[in-house]
This record gives structure tokens, C-alpha cells and sequence, in this order.
């Protein structure tokens, strides 16, 4: 049997080909490539009459291998983002949560409490005026007034 460097100069370019055909991407016809002269590296029992043959063969079933391989990724949305925030967006976060609680504290109680069950306790307005005894309608109007004055602060804040 001929040496391996003999062996790969003289049928690495058509390995190189053959697998650039069947993947039409130059890294996949690469890594076929080197994958194929590895796998002829360790072969047992190799006739050299039919080594281009086996060669092709090696090469169209790491090629099979890879689009069963393939089947299962699922590429990553660009557009995702790291759900672990950045230290400077958590900071900023945790400055907006403390203002937003400090805010809230100024709020008439009555207020507060009907926007923090509308807001955290997804209540319908007739049970936020169940839980405060006063009307549905009272209850629609002290949330609105609470957000109102929220969103009026935070805007002063913000200019």
C-alpha cells in the first residue's frame, strides 16, 4: 500500500470535489475532506484498487451523516437577544423599579391599591370595587388617575 501523503495528494482534490458537489459549501466539502483521509487513516484491510472508491464512498456517507445532523439543528433567530440583561440595563432597570415604588408610596392609599390590583393582580374592575367598596366606576377612575399621575411624573423625570 502506498504511503498516506501519497494516498492524499493524489485523491484529496477529487474527495475535495466530489463532497463540494454533493454539499455545494466549500467549509462542508473541507470537513468532509479532512474527515474522509482521517477515517482512511485507521482503515483496516484497505485494497489499493479500491481506494478512490472507498474514498467516495466515506465521503458521500459523512455527507448523508451531516444532513441527518442538519435535519435537527434549528438555526438561532438573530433578532434574540441574551435574556441575561446587561449590567447597565439591570442598574438602569432597578433605578426605574425604586423610583416607580417611591412614586407609588405618594399615591393616596385607595389609589394605589386599585392600580396594584388592576396592574399586578390582572382584578377586573368590578372585583377592585368589590375588594375597595366603592362603584365600578370609581374604580375605573382611580386607576386611571393613578396611572395618569405616573406617567406624568416619569415623563417630568425623564426631561
Amino acid at each position: 500500500m502506498p504511503d498516506f501523503s501519497s494516498l492524499y495528494r493524489q485523491y484529496a482534490p477529487d474527495v475535495y470535489r466530489f463532497a463540494l458537489y454533493l454539499s455545494g459549501d466549500a467549509a462542508t466539502a473541507e470537513d468532509i475532506t479532512s474527515e474522509t483521509f482521517v477515517r482512511l487513516w485507521t482503515a483496516r484491510d484497505l485494497r489499493v484498487a479500491t481506494v478512490r472508491v472507498y474514498l467516495l464512498a466515506i465521503a458521500r456517507n459523512l455527507y448523508r451523516q451531516s444532513l441527518r445532523t442538519k435535519r435537527r439543528e434549528v438555526p438561532l433567530d438573530p433578532g434574540l437577544s441574551d435574556p441575561a440583561a446587561s449590567p447597565e440595563k439591570a442598574t438602569s432597570e432597578n433605578e426605574r423599579l425604586r423610583w416607580l415604588m417611591n412614586q407609588l408610596l405618594t399615591l393616596p392609599e385607595v389609589d394605589r391599591a386599585a392600580l396594584l390590583m388592576r396592574t399586578q393582580h390582572d382584578m377586573s374592575y368590578a372585583e377592585i370595587a368589590a375588594s375597595l367598596n366603592i362603584s365600578v366606576a370609581t374604580a375605573k377612575v382611580r386607576v386611571h388617575r393613578a396611572t395618569l399621575k405616573l406617567a406624568r411624573r416619569w415623563s417630568e423625570e425623564e426631561s
